[in-house]
């Protein structure tokens, strides 16, 4: 049974208010995970915090993409995947790009493929990278500063992924066309 509350501002704890009214004016409405994150005003700062320094790390707006959707998608997020669908076609991101996250297809360069499979790897083996993955990551010009920059973004999606599950937060309008579910290979 679902019983988180998206807040409002009126609604918030106290302490989340302010938060929640930068949320406003930055998007022009607070997105439903900032109103169920409101709940806990530290969890609500840190996936703020996370995503701004995120936002601003070593990786460019094709790479923040590959990092955010390889993890929304694996952690068959709901909300995440059309929001940061959503997020890509405002950074600029290459269609081409959007697609093959959403759909776990390949992607278009072999940098960004092996971003995305360095990142699968380190989800799935909870931190943990095969020296051969290792290779490949640094043969196509990452850095172990990279490495670090994908744990902050994993350490951010955690947050967003885990609290979307356990409150099946509803995607917020503008994104709704962006709609996904897993694909599932059939069994024959």
């Amino acid at each position: 049974m679902n019983k988180f509350q998206i807040h409002t501002i009126e609604t918030a704890p106290a302490e989340s208010k302010e938060s929640l009214e930068q949320s406003l004016k930055y998007f022009g409405m607070i997105p439903n995970l900032h109103g169920v994150l409101a709940e806990s005003p530290q969890l609500l700062e840190a996936y703020k915090k996370l995503h701004d320094w995120f936002a601003n790390s070593s990786f460019n707006a094709d790479e923040l993409t590959v990092v955010w959707q390889s993890i929304n998608a694996e952690h068959e997020c709901h909300y995440c995947v059309p929001a940061h669908t959503g997020i890509a076609k405002m950074m600029k991101v290459d269609d081409e790009i959007i697609e093959a996250l959403r759909n776990e297809t390949v992607l278009p360069s072999e940098k960004l493929e092996v971003l995305r499979e360095t990142t699968l790897s380190i989800v799935r083996n909870r931190g943990r990278l095969a020296d051969e993955q290792a290779q490949r990551f640094y043969a196509v010009g990452y850095e172990n500063r990279h490495m670090l920059d994908i744990i902050l973004g994993l350490s951010q999606k955690v947050i967003s992924n885990y609290v979307n599950h356990l409150a099946a937060t509803p995607v917020d309008k503008p994104f709704e066309k962006y709609k996904w579910e897993k694909v599932t290979e059939s069994v024959i």
